[in-house]
């Protein structure tokens, strides 16, 4: 399926459902020095109920200050904001306010725990602002659903990381909340606590069924934990897809580039579904672009092949390795094509494939680099 049908698709099916948050012509605008600096602009963005959406983007992209647009916490220049059907900035401040706190759950980089309460007292919180009866046995329940059923009345202090992180995600459901809000709600903690925590927040959102937005610039959090998402680059949506989407079928350089790795070749397109690459020719699978026409070729480390007998596939090229750096479960190898002119290459090669071949820089190998996995971005 090409990028295009796969996109129409997914929004079709999102269309299918109410949205319970959309963003309409955002763009915000501040002041620097003399000088006007766009931070958003032509941001159009829907949330459908019980939907999972990831917002990534380098620093600097805008991915916070849409999340705070979208909560209602800072003003647009431009566009609006509809939370459940209600436009955000027709009501005001304290409007909103209320606002927030009937339909939204908020989760925080730095937790934003009360050290003087214990981990029940801080989400009975908000429950006994709100005045809800049984308080005690709802902070109860949320806390139990998060695995701490026995760490109760222990204060933050006495709590690790990722504790305290799922003592802020039980306060923020307590409140059987419409919209959860994370912004970066896993980068304070360690690289085994985060692949924990996003597996148990990915099956804790899919099974309350919690529509949630969740602000990362972790590329492969957001693969992992969301059934969408939006891309944003120096204020602008880049692109909106399901991860497969985003990852396999990119529609611009940009998206290529920051989600996950690449290898990116400069080509010139020949006739007969043919590219040049230096002064090799390689077979593109599609046969409807422009002779002469400049383009660029992505593909990723995974989708090299490597042999070291040689082979007939098509797009086999002879290559030298360069190095080999060691990652745990497989090697990230870079070769150079033996051909003048052609970019070197990185692929994925499992450790004990690269062992038993006793791959190392000077090592002549074979690369494979198949049609259907080039794409093909001008």
């Amino acid at each position: 399926m090409d990028f295009s049908a796969a996109a129409a698709l997914s929004a079709h099916s999102m269309q299918t459902k109410a949205s319970v948050l959309a963003a309409r012509g955002i763009g915000k605008t501040v002041k620097s020095g003399d000088a006007d600096l766009v931070i958003l602009r032509d941001i159009d963005l829907a949330v459908t109920s019980g939907e999972a959406l990831a917002v990534v983007g380098a620093s600097g992209s805008g991915k916070s200050t849409l999340l705070a647009l979208l909560a209602g916490l800072d003003t647009p220049s431009v566009g609006t904001v509809m939370l459940d059907g209600v436009d955000l900035f027709s009501l005001d401040e304290d409007q909103r306010a209320q606002l927030r706190g009937r339909l939204l759950g908020f989760v925080f980089q730095s937790f934003q725990l009360l050290p003087a309460l214990t981990a029940l007292e801080n989400v009975m919180l908000p429950l006994e602002l709100a005045r809800v009866d049984d308080a005690e046995a709802r902070a109860r329940e949320m806390l139990v659903r998060v695995g701490l059923g026995e760490r109760l009345q222990h204060y933050p202090k006495h709590l690790s990381g990722g504790e305290q992180q799922r003592v802020a995600l039980a306060r923020a459901l307590a409140t059987s909340p419409g919209l959860l809000l994370l912004d970066e709600p896993l980068s304070a903690l360690d690289a085994r606590v985060r692949v924990r925590l996003r597996d148990e927040i990915k099956e804790l959102q899919r099974r309350l069924g919690v529509t949630t937005v969740m602000v990362t610039h972790d590329q492969e959090e957001a693969l992992s934990m969301a059934d969408r998402i939006v891309v944003m680059n120096q204020g602008r949506i880049e692109q909106i897809g399901t991860p497969r989407e985003i990852y396999e079928m990119p529609a611009t350089p940009f998206t290529a580039d920051f989600v996950g790795k690449v290898n990116v070749l400069p080509a010139i397109v020949e006739q007969g579904g043919v590219c040049r690459v230096g002064t090799m020719s390689l077979v593109l699978g599609r046969s409807d672009l422009i002779s002469g026409t400049a383009v660029k070729l992505y593909l990723r480390p995974e989708d090299i092949a490597l042999s070291m007998n040689g082979t007939t596939a098509t797009n086999t090229l002879p290559a030298t390795v360069a190095k080999v750096e060691f990652l745990g479960a497989f090697c990230m190898v870079g070769v150079a094509l033996d051909t003048p002119g052609a970019p070197p290459l990185v692929l994925n090669v499992p450790r004990h494939a690269v062992a038993q071949a006793q791959l190392r820089p000077g090592t002549a190998v074979s690369v494979c680099l198949p049609p259907a996995a080039l794409r093909i971005l001008s």
